[in-house]
């Protein structure tokens, strides 16, 4: 954590160990509501420099938060991105101030539909429907705070690339680099399916109450499970489960080896892992916000955001006039964002005359690639961060 810091408040919906920022005015929202008295609970590493020219905000994926190289309170893992951020790191606290905070509308301190509202009870369903662009209002909140007008860069890998995006063509001033990897510009149809799927999930469980069970030992468990479940499936690859599982049986509990059981229990190790990361997930994430979350993504389009008319608005519009470095990074296994879409973002920072590199680089994991042991990605973070 870095020193000298004004510490504003404490998270009161959930994980009271970050710092958090309380937003002094009304937080205006793409929707036309303003949400009072918005907190951003955020972690920082590393040293800011005197005049603020250091500083590296990292943008946070759909089901991460500030814990990027912290352990995280709740489930005792390594934060998230530990590998590539730190003393030494492609991302080097010893030369960057790095920020990371949790977005509205999620569940680790930061407002959501966990937190209290003005009559002392959970938001639940009340909390408004939030965007991106609602998300990049939040943390452009918390820089100014934090007395930090210009970023040195601003980085995120999928729904923080999102992010990243949006802080470029709306705050145009704010970054003097900018870096995404594994994202888009907008959510296709599939990516909306997909959410849609789990959403579904969520409310069909009878614990979710229409939203009101924070009061109830029952949760929408099974339907979070499932959600995360049928989302982590578009995180990998199909080589990279074939390589990992395969059609491998389960060990059954009587110690017969790799048996059919002929009933409905996961005999496949795939379907093994995948109740893992379902239970896993239900006990660090809210089902609320993962409704919330995912509704932002699928209203994301920039070019939607910047159209006299709607359905009418190109991307280079976006971003004209940038004086921002771009660099777009994509994985050749990545179905969820593909490579085209990166490669759609690049071709409209050209037409915008923006400053843009582009690579897309081979891993076997699919979408996830940018959180796992890479290589070429450390470099390329490495050498552009720097």
């Amino acid at each position: 954590m870095g020193g000298g810091l004004p510490q504003f408040a404490r998270p009161m919906n959930a994980a009271p160990i970050s710092p958090v920022y309380r937003i002094p005015h009304p937080l205006p929202l793409d929707s036309g509501q303003e949400l009072e008295g918005a907190e951003i609970a955020y972690e920082t590493y590393g040293a800011l420099a005197p005049d603020a020219s250091n500083a590296v905000l990292i943008c946070h994926a759909l089901t991460g938060d500030q814990y990027l190289a912290s352990p995280h309170p709740i489930t005792g893992k390594p934060g998230w991105w530990e590998r590539m951020v730190g003393p030494g790191k492609p991302i080097d606290t010893d030369r960057h101030f790095v920020i990371c905070a949790n977005v509205i509308g999620s569940c680790m301190g930061s407002s959501g539909p966990a937190s209290p509202a003005p009559d002392g009870q959970p938001y639940a369903m009340r909390f408004p429907v939030i965007t991106i662009r609602d998300m990049v209002r939040g943390l452009v909140a918390l820089l100014d705070g934090l007395g930090i007008a210009r970023l040195h860069a601003v980085v995120g890998g999928s729904m923080g690339g999102m992010q990243a995006l949006s802080l470029a063509a709306n705050w145009p001033e704010r970054a003097v680099r900018v870096l995404v990897i594994a994202a888009t510009a907008r959510h296709s149809a599939q990516n909306i399916a997909f959410h849609e799927v789990g959403r579904q999930a969520i409310m069909a469980d009878p614990a979710w109450a229409d939203g009101n069970y924070y009061e109830s030992e029952a949760k929408p468990d099974n339907g979070l499970a499932v959600a995360r479940m049928a989302a982590h499936i578009t995180y990998l690859s199909e080589a990279g489960l074939t390589e990992k599982f395969g059609r491998r049986l389960q060990d059954r509990p009587d110690g017969t080896k790799g048996a059919k059981s002929f009933g409905f229990d996961a005999d496949f190790q795939v379907e093994s892992y995948l109740r893992y990361q379902g239970s896993g997930f239900t006990r660090r994430f809210d089902a609320n916000s993962y409704l919330y979350i995912t509704r932002a993504m699928d209203y994301f389009d920039i070019a939607e955001e910047f159209a006299d008319v709607p359905g009418s608005g190109k991307l280079a519009d976006a971003f004209a006039g940038t004086q921002a470095r771009f660099c777009i990074v994509s994985f050749d296994t990545d179905w969820l964002y593909p490579t085209a879409e990166s490669r759609h973002v690049v071709h409209a920072l050209n037409a915008a005359g923006a400053k843009v590199s582009f690579v897309e680089l081979s891993a076997p994991h699919g979408h996830d690639s940018f959180l796992l042991e890479h290589d070429q990605l450390d470099r390329v973070v490495k050498g552009f961060v720097e």
